[in-house]
């Protein structure tokens, strides 16, 4: 299997993580999926992945060869989705309280749960299936399930629905698509936008933060100039 994509970084070019694993193609991707899904490491091709995977089992041509059957993989990438997801669950159930003590952390601030919990009762436990179609917020979304007690038979029901809508949608997409010639014909292009359209949420909220970042010293000057206005003899 090989593609043109040398703009992107090693790790974000799908077809080159799957070249990475040798003739343990499968194994590595549902490796990939399991440990995206639930043991805190989020910066994992998730979505162009299973699309690429999809992808090439459709692919008719001698220099991207299948590396398995479209029912082998829409059969072991939910399972591998779903028991990444119940691993997650109970490291956020176990360890929750600890992993998400302090407002201080980076990544695993107390307000998570308490947002998160908010956002569970709000929404409902179709949050669990939503969370998956979401770079970086799949991987934390079961830990977090966990973390705020949400009902493990509830957790279970949603986390098996999520992970085979998830799970066998993405890759049956990457497959139907596959078989179209245009999208054969300009698969490095495709491989490009999947990419691009993965990391975009990310990219959005790196952005929030940078500009939210830029505006709070203004916020504060413009207070303290408006203190000085309303009290001219301090």
């Amino acid at each position: 299997m090989t593609t043109n994509l040398a703009l992107l970084p090693g790790f974000l070019d799908p077809v080159n993580l799957l070249n990475s694993f040798g003739t343990w193609v499968l194994v590595g991707l549902l490796l990939v999926v399991f440990i995206e899904s639930g043991l805190l490491f989020p910066l994992l091709p998730g979505d162009s992945l299973l699309f690429t995977a999809g992808l090439i089992a459709a692919s008719k041509s001698t220099e991207v060869e299948p590396f398995a059957s479209i029912w082998t993989l829409i059969i072991l990438i939910p399972i591998a989705a779903i028991a990444g997801d119940q691993v997650g669950y109970f490291i956020g159930r176990k360890g929750g309280t600890a992993l998400f003590k302090s407002d201080d952390a980076k990544f695993f601030k107390k307000k998570y749960i308490d947002e998160s919990h908010a956002f569970f009762e709000k929404h409902g436990p179709i949050t669990i299936i939503l969370a998956r179609f979401v770079p970086i917020v799949r991987t934390f979304a079961p830990v977090v399930a966990g973390a705020s007690k949400m009902k493990y038979s509830i957790f279970v029901t949603y986390n098996i629905v999520g992970g085979v809508v998830w799970g066998a949608g993405v890759t049956l997409l990457g497959y139907f698509l596959g078989q179209i010639a245009f999208i054969r014909d300009n698969v490095d292009i495709i491989f490009i936008i999947i990419v691009l359209v993965s990391v975009l949420p990310i990219a959005i909220e790196v952005g929030k933060r940078f500009v939210k970042a830029r505006k709070t010293p203004l916020s504060e000057a413009t207070d303290a100039i408006d203190a000085q206005q309303d009290n001219p003899n301090s």
